[in-house]
């Protein structure tokens, strides 16, 4: 019976890795598609190209991201995110604990030096903190910015090139996908370019 038993408890074990969230070290630099799933249409366009995901918003008013099927609760994530071109009235950045397009918490920055931190859950959005808060931290127009996330259970907290922007906490969502996106304002033609995408346990 011991046998039986040991194979019992090694097949528990197995599903519970199977559902537990990710936490080995990711290091994603678009080399190729990879895991991501991309799409495109006539209001944007997604696609990995020249060692970057490329995220161009035609239309103004319009929003696309893409993401991957791995699901991670606690974690720490950088990204390097660079306007390429387009109006800096726009945003970009980072979905963290997504449950496919229904749920997610959104880190995001405009071209113009500001940030925001919010939640989505079904067509509707909470923002979390201040409504796009200025930042110095925010290097403004076609330029480099460093996202970093640290999500710790309910606390989240939010950097821009080292430099800490915000920090909110809430308990809505404790694990999830990750995703990237970018968005336009009053212009389209906004393009932003994602690469060297870290992913992987607290500190």
């Amino acid at each position: 019976m011991r046998w039986w038993v040991a194979f019992a408890l090694a097949l528990a074990l197995a599903g519970m890795a199977a559902c537990a969230p990710q936490e080995a070290r990711w290091l994603e630099t678009f080399d190729a598609p990879g895991e991501w799933h991309l799409s495109s249409d006539a209001t944007a366009e997604v696609a990995v190209a020249e060692g970057q995901l490329h995220i161009h918003i035609f239309e103004a008013g319009q929003v696309a991201w893409t993401s991957v099927d791995r699901v991670y609760g606690d974690f720490r994530l950088t990204v390097e995110t660079t306007q390429v071109s387009g109006p800096i009235d726009n945003e970009y950045g980072v979905l963290l604990r997504m449950d496919g397009d229904q749920h997610f918490y959104a880190f995001s920055i405009s071209g113009d030096g500001y940030a925001r931190a919010a939640r989505y859950e079904t067509d509707a959005w909470e923002i979390l903190g201040p409504d796009w808060q200025p930042s110095d931290a925010v290097n403004q127009g076609e330029a480099t910015n460093i996202l970093e996330v640290e999500a710790d259970g309910a606390q989240l907290t939010f950097r821009v090139n080292g430099e800490q922007v915000l920090q909110v906490e809430d308990e809505a969502y404790a694990k999830g996908g990750i995703g990237l996106y970018a968005g336009a304002f009053s212009e389209g033609d906004v393009v932003v370019a994602f690469d060297n995408l870290e992913i992987g346990p607290l500190p």
